[in-house]
């Protein structure tokens, strides 16, 4: 009785019968592994050449309409109220520290509510984005920061500053904004954790989500003259 079992296990031991589904379970994991990444990658990039594109129409439609976001003043004004050195006239950037340096920002979802203008150049904004931005991105999603810029304007003229749209993600409560968030439709997430792929974001490895990539576009206003402002 032994010595059939001894035979038995030899058998056993080297019986190749089944190790091709083996290999093949192996290799199309990995196939569809990289499958999936092809197909959402190239969604990323994709949504991020769109996204891009979106931010250029945004800030040239903000540069040419009034501000949408509160704060933002008609004219450059004196740093220093009190000093009247230099006359109305001087551009800002011929003496440091003449003109007054004002800094707003707000999504389109956060428009002036007071001033139909603001609200209407937000709309406007909007529709012409909406439909370049990934499917998970709402107005609150495009941020338009009004920036002042030494090189803009001069004192006593229209408030030139330098403009930018940017994507960005849900905002926290010391007032900044996270990164938004780039969705996978495919399972590559799981697919990658099954595979014992490491979590190097922070992000759990199961939620199918990625930081999406920098997106944000400069222009310096050009007039913002409508209605009042003209």
């Amino acid at each position: 009785m032994t010595g059939f079992v001894q035979k038995s296990l030899k058998r056993f031991v080297r019986a190749e019968a089944g190790t091709t589904m083996v290999e093949l379970a192996i290799c199309l994991s990995l196939f569809l592994l990289i499958l999936f990444a092809v197909l959402d990658f190239g969604r990323l990039g994709y949504n991020w050449v769109m996204a891009e594109k979106a931010m250029q129409r945004a800030v040239r439609i903000a540069a040419v309409r009034p501000p949408i976001c509160t704060g933002v003043p008609l004219y450059h004004a004196r740093l220093d109220p009190n000093d009247p050195t230099y006359p109305a006239g001087t551009n800002c950037r011929d003496v440091p520290g003449l003109c007054a340096i004002v800094n707003t920002q707000c999504t389109l979802s956060n428009a002036n509510g007071a001033d139909s203008e603001a609200v209407a150049a937000a709309a406007e904004i909007w529709t012409a984005v909406q439909p370049l931005l990934p499917d998970n991105a709402t107005d609150a999603n495009v941020l338009i920061r009004y920036e002042y810029d030494a090189q803009l304007g001069f004192l006593g003229g229209p408030y030139v500053p330098l403009m930018t749209a940017e994507l960005v993600g849900a905002a926290t409560q010391q007032g900044n904004f996270g990164d938004f968030m780039f969705t996978f439709v495919t399972p590559l997430s799981a697919l990658a954790a099954s595979a014992g792929a490491a979590d190097t974001t922070g992000i759990p490895a199961d939620n199918g989500q990625i930081p999406f990539p920098d997106v944000s576009v400069s222009l310096p206003a050009e007039d913002m003259n409508l209605g009042s402002r003209g």
